[in-house]
């Protein structure tokens, strides 16, 4: 699975709160969720991110409280991917059941400039800036992990289960 994309970059600590702010979670809808995705962390974002845009974000993302909808509007608003030096556990258990790629890369973090142009190849685990010519290595995504991406989420690889 590859993305390529422009890069949105955050700081350190961003909770799901600023991922969607609490005072939307009264919808469970994607696209609505999506329009005001990241909004408080900024407020154009929902305006200007575009399919297989990519998230660039420091240590912790998406801390917080354990909310399903913070990668769900990621999703639904376009970002294909969410690349940062950690991930706060319950948001990494809950990107991957929607089937949100998330990888762990503190040295392309720290060599990523918000704008630069990525190419994510989220099978092998690599992140090339196409901006800057370079590429980085990530954590290795846990096979079962993997698999719950390819399929799309957890519930689509248990109804691809349950069909056999």
């Amino acid at each position: 699975m590859e993305f390529q994309g422009r890069t949105w970059k955050f700081g350190a600590d961003v909770d799901t709160d600023a991922i969607i702010p609490a005072r939307y979670l009264n919808t469970s809808d994607p696209a609505e969720l999506a329009a005001h995705c990241m909004e408080d962390a900024d407020p154009e974002f929902p305006n200007k991110v575009a399919a297989g845009d990519v998230i660039v974000a420091d240590k912790n993302f998406g801390c917080g409280s354990s909310r399903e909808h913070a990668p769900i509007c990621l999703k639904a608003a376009g970002v294909s991917c969410v690349i940062a030096k950690s991930f706060a556990r319950i948001f990494y258990r809950n990107a991957f059941n929607i089937g949100l790629p998330i990888l762990e890369s503190p040295e392309a973090v720290d060599g990523i400039e918000e704008g630069d142009q990525l190419k994510v190849d989220v099978d092998n685990g690599v992140i090339y800036n196409l901006t800057k010519g370079t590429s980085f290595k990530s954590t290795a995504i846990p096979p079962f992990m993997q698999e719950l991406i390819d399929a799309g989420g957890l519930i689509n690889y248990l109804r691809g289960r349950l069909s056999r």
